[in-house]
């Protein structure tokens, strides 16, 4: 699923024929309503006649950038934040892990919508947005095996016989917690997409035109008993894509650490 996601987001000028804001002539009824699936259009068009599978394969490129931009940099703050306050501790880990603190107090959606109502929402600015709301389980994650690992006998070996703190924390320190960094990297993605589709969905996301699964369903929305299809195709592949990306990262878990194997994290 993961792949025909990317492939159809990366090819998406080759697979259709129009463009993810042409009002086609003929892509409306007599009456003025979205044509159904089928013939020339596969999945149908939406209110404005606008093809729904070319808005869908290019609303998977937002999506994917999204949660692959918004999840890195997510990543790169929590685990720079979790490691400090885990090998340092004392008042700099205090401090740290009290802001984490902070942070998971407030709820990460209102937050977001909060900080995109406030920015001019974008597609950068978006994804930024959901990553200063999503590092703080990674941080706490990493400051606990962080914290585990400074007190291993090899690490005392290391700071015995002179080792600096530069070559503790890249030699012995990140590689033991980089198994745990890809599997809440690959898991943190399906988490991103999600928080990406609502706040478009909310309006505070990318703004139209920009295709966006989550506008694309905000678009349509009053259509979804006469044309069911504009609200369905979307979600499904919101639904699709972020439960593929649950399940590899359960399965890199099950790979890089075997004593965690059947436990969903």
């Amino acid at each position: 699923m993961i792949l025909i996601t990317v492939g159809g987001a990366i090819a998406a000028p080759w697979l259709t024929a129009y463009g993810p804001n042409d009002q086609l002539f003929d892509g409306l009824t007599l009456e003025g309503a979205p044509m159904p699936p089928g013939g020339a259009y596969i999945l149908g068009t939406d209110l404005l006649g606008r093809d729904l599978l070319t808005r869908i394969l290019y609303g998977a490129r937002t999506s994917l950038i999204i949660g692959i931009v918004a999840n890195g940099v997510a990543l790169i703050i929590g685990t720079l934040v979790g490691v400090t306050a885990g090998f340092f501790r004392g008042w700099i880990g205090a401090i740290l892990m009290r802001f984490t603190d902070l942070m998971m107090a407030f709820p990460a959606l209102l937050l977001a919508i909060c900080l995109a109502a406030v920015l001019s929402p974008s597609l950068w600015i978006v994804a930024m947005v959901i990553a200063l709301v999503n590092w703080v389980q990674t941080a706490r994650i990493v400051f606990a095996e962080t914290s585990s690992l400074a007190e291993r006998e090899f690490i005392d070996a290391e700071r015995a016989i002179g080792a600096s703190t530069p070559r503790i924390l890249f030699r012995h320190i990140l590689p033991h917690l980089l198994p745990t960094i890809i599997v809440w990297g690959t898991l943190g993605i399906s988490t991103t997409v999600l928080l990406e589709a609502t706040l478009s969905y909310l309006g505070v996301g990318v703004q139209p035109p920009t295709a966006s699964w989550g506008n694309i369903i905000f678009e349509n929305q009053t259509y979804f008993q006469a044309a069911p299809w504009l609200v369905f195709f979307p979600g499904a592949a919101i639904l699709a894509l972020a439960l593929a990306f649950n399940l590899v990262g359960d399965a890199m878990r099950d790979i890089l650490d075997p004593t965690q194997r059947g436990r969903l994290s």
